[in-house]
């Protein structure tokens, strides 16, 4: 009598993808990132007026059939200067949170992978981490004069430690798995270990971080553009454009209410997609 051999398939994981778009709320704020990033890429396209053209004909105007946003206190068109204004608010917070996180992320692997000067580093981060974003959007306007350039080097800076403890936290935990150990035994160099086992075991956390940090740091950009700090005009920026409509806010609130909404999608939507985001890249929550 011969014995049956049945072969155990173990099941298949569905896709990061697959996860996010079942649960309505990751998939909705994964087509609004989406749709904001296209809209921001096609701007000069989708764009129905040019964002800086006047027209004192039709200052303040409502939304209508024309203005489907309305105009704002100069007579330009308000879609327009909202399209061209997401660039601006977007390419803030990609480019302070890419040079953020970069160096955050080098500075938390190099303190949990040379014990000998975490302490140095992770002190650094605390200094960092004790002067809020807005005062060192302060100081750099007060050097370098008010602009888009202060903001991006006041939210990188800011985000240089919050990205490094992730990247350290995280980092310790994976530099104590056995593989490490056995890399270490073949002679791996350090610069080759960090590379192809440190950074893609740590890369979820990191990744689940960098999306909900980048919502707050939209909302902190618009705040200091808000208070004068970041685009001058006539760049069309969201913080500063709710900012040139809160003389109009009781006569003309749309002015200041549109970019205020757009700011408030835009972050919510990163949010929740980050809190989806790490659900669906633990393993623990995959099913």
């Amino acid at each position: 009598m011969s014995a049956t051999v049945t072969e155990v398939v173990p099941p298949t994981r569905p896709g990061t993808l697959k996860i996010l778009l079942r649960e309505p709320a990751a998939a909705v704020s994964l087509t609004v990132v989406v749709l904001v990033i296209l809209a921001a890429l096609l701007a000069p396209w989708l764009a129905p007026y040019d964002p800086f053209e006047t027209d004192l004909m039709a200052v303040m105007q409502p939304p209508d059939e024309k203005y489907l946003l309305g105009t704002d206190g100069q007579g330009r068109d308000m879609l327009s200067r909202m399209l061209f204004g997401l660039r601006v608010t977007l390419a803030m917070g990609a480019l302070s949170l890419g040079i953020g996180g970069v160096i955050g992320v080098a500075m938390g692997f190099a303190a949990a992978y040379y014990r000998r000067i975490d302490g140095l580093l992770m002190r650094l981060a605390d200094i960092m981490l004790s002067f809020p974003a807005i005062l060192f959007g302060l100081a750099i306007a007060a050097i370098f004069g008010p602009g888009v350039t202060a903001v991006v080097i006041a939210l990188a800076v800011a985000t240089i430690p919050l990205m490094a403890r992730i990247a350290r936290s995280t980092a310790l935990v994976v530099l104590g798995l056995d593989y490490i150990e056995a890399a270490h035994a073949q002679g791996m160099g350090d610069a080759r270990l960090i590379w192809r086992h440190l950074m893609p075991n740590c890369a979820s956390p990191i990744l689940v971080f960098a999306t909900l940090r980048f919502g707050q740091v939209i909302l902190l950009g618009s705040a200091l553009s808000f208070l004068g700090l970041g685009a001058q005009p006539p760049v069309a920026e969201l913080g500063a454009m709710a900012a040139q409509g809160r003389t109009f806010l009781f006569f003309a609130p749309h002015i200041s209410v549109i970019p205020a909404v757009g700011i408030f999608v835009v972050v919510l939507a990163f949010n929740v997609l980050g809190d989806a985001l790490r659900d669906a890249l633990d393993p623990r929550l995959r099913v």
